[in-house]
């Protein structure tokens, strides 16, 4: 007998499992210290990867 595995998980298209990147805003504070913010995949969530797509009934062949 075969031993069902889940899928694995779909990368996302759009950022190709690279969800968050932290990107600099140019110039340093007072500390030294780069200033940057954090930008996720707004397809993912910043997850990386989408959830497995669900045959429908009828699409079945």
């Amino acid at each position: 007998m075969t031993h069902r595995t889940t899928p694995r998980p779909r990368i996302c298209s759009h950022c190709d499992g690279f969800a968050s990147a932290a990107i600099t805003l140019g110039g340093r504070d007072r500390h030294g210290h780069l200033r940057t913010i954090t930008a996720h995949c707004p397809a993912c969530n910043g997850l990386g990867i989408l959830p497995a797509r669900r045959v429908q009934e009828g699409a079945r062949a």
